[in-house]
């Protein structure tokens, strides 16, 4: 493919978009050509400067999410679209397709299960055919889970052991502040999931694991439940204590069973898939936090739905655009394991931990490598077009770039 760019970052003037656009400034290879885009010249040339040196002259291009035809414009010139510009539900459907029908890929930090239907539904078919990857989810949601799940499918394929059954994540330490922009893509979800039909579409978790115009029926009770405490050891003899639910199960999941399904079911026929979080491994105590924890997670998802609560939420709540200070970014941290039990009664854990707050240092880096993948590594991807999912779509080229970048991703057998 011959374009100007191998890289656009849309959304640059975003908080999110400039740690981006700061990562590849401070990691990309020379010679790799980026270009900064967004609706104001003027607040692009001003994130230029302060990227330093490297980002001296790197183009900038004007694009505007309701101007379709900036967005083609855009599109056609550049190997990958990288974007932050959310909620996507409201500023992303047309970039999408315009990436699709330019055969470009694109990565985004989409956390909105209406958004990627949408995309599949849409755009799938044509990106098949134009040659594109459409790649969601390539920030803290949903690479930890999509590449832990991957990588334990890997290493127990290598070592003939079987298929996955039950698995599991756990977080086991998360330490930094939520994203204004996850923030607002929950008020949009809230508001949606007052319909009937869109609240069981964001419930069924097979929501995502089908090909265009095919949503699988799935019972809210065919997986493991987004919401409820999980007895510790039930996950692996080594745990102890009660697990909580992990706030972001309930999208996570949904995109691990699209890697499932899209590999066509490689993890198992008996693989179900659940997410949680640690809170301790005193069993009364963290029985009482992972209690606590379920009662705070529905209690926000309700308070974001009712107008009156918002309101008042809203005023505390980081706004988009928005993120702490540079020292609570680097102080921040986050691990995750995921453990497994074959079919042939051996047990497996991958992990993934890096440094640097979740939703702001680490999720910059991981969309930062992701779009590096899709734009150095074209010879190392996988041979698979349309919208895919991080797993799917880069694999192990993905996993080794974030190794290069610090992150510990790895897989072993437990004993």
């Amino acid at each position: 493919m011959s374009r100007e760019f191998d890289i656009v970052v849309y959304g640059a003037t975003g908080f999110v978009g400039e740690l981006t656009a700061q990562h590849l400034a401070d990691r990309a290879p020379a010679g790799t050509k980026i270009a900064l885009a967004g609706r104001s010249e003027t607040k692009l040339a001003a994130v230029r400067r302060r990227l330093g040196p490297a980002a001296r002259e790197w183009p900038l291009i004007v694009a505007d999410s309701e101007s379709p035809s900036s967005l083609d414009a855009m599109c056609e010139r550049t190997q990958v679209v990288c974007t932050t510009v959310g909620p996507y539900l409201r500023y992303g459907e047309n970039l999408v397709i315009a990436a699709a029908t330019a055969g470009t890929d694109y990565v985004d930090l989409t956390g909105e299960v209406p958004f990627v239907r949408y995309s599949i539904d849409k755009a799938d078919e044509i990106a098949t055919a134009t040659g594109a990857r459409i790649v969601h989810s390539c920030g803290f949601d949903s690479i930890p889970s999509d590449l832990g799940a991957y990588l334990l499918h890997r290493t127990i394929a290598e070592d003939g052991a079987g298929e996955m059954t039950d698995t599991t994540m756990v977080v086991t330490s998360l330490r930094g502040g939520v994203s204004g922009g996850t923030v607002d893509s929950m008020r949009v979800i809230a508001e949606l999931a007052k319909d009937t039909e869109m609240r069981h579409l964001i419930m069924n978790p097979q929501a995502l694991s089908g090909d265009a115009g095919e949503t699988p029926r799935a019972g809210i009770n065919s997986e493991p439940s987004d919401m409820s405490p999980v007895d510790a050891k039930k996950v692996d003899p080594s745990l102890r204590g009660t697990l909580a639910p992990f706030f972001m199960a309930s999208y996570n999941t949904r995109v691990v069973r699209r890697s499932n399904f899209l590999l066509d079911g490689a993890y198992g026929d008996g693989f179900r898939y659940q997410e949680t979080m640690s809170v301790g491994g005193v069993r009364g105590v963290s029985a009482a936090l992972a209690g606590v924890v379920t009662v705070g997670i529905g209690g926000f998802l309700g308070a974001m739905s009712f107008a009156p609560t918002r309101k008042v939420m809203d005023m505390v709540l980081p706004k988009p655009g928005t993120g702490p200070s540079e020292k609570s970014r680097e102080t921040g941290n986050f691990a995750t394991q995921t453990f497994t039990t074959t079919t042939s009664g051996r047990r497996y854990r991958s992990q993934m931990r890096a440094h640097g707050d979740p939703g702001y240092k680490a999720t910059a880096v991981m969309l930062g490598q992701s779009a590096l993948a899709l734009a150095l590594d074209r010879d190392r991807l996988p041979d698979r077009k349309g919208v895919l999912t991080p797993a799917v779509a880069m694999g192990d080229a993905l996993i080794d770039r974030l190794q290069t970048a610090g992150f510990v991703v790895e897989a072993h057998e437990l004993k």
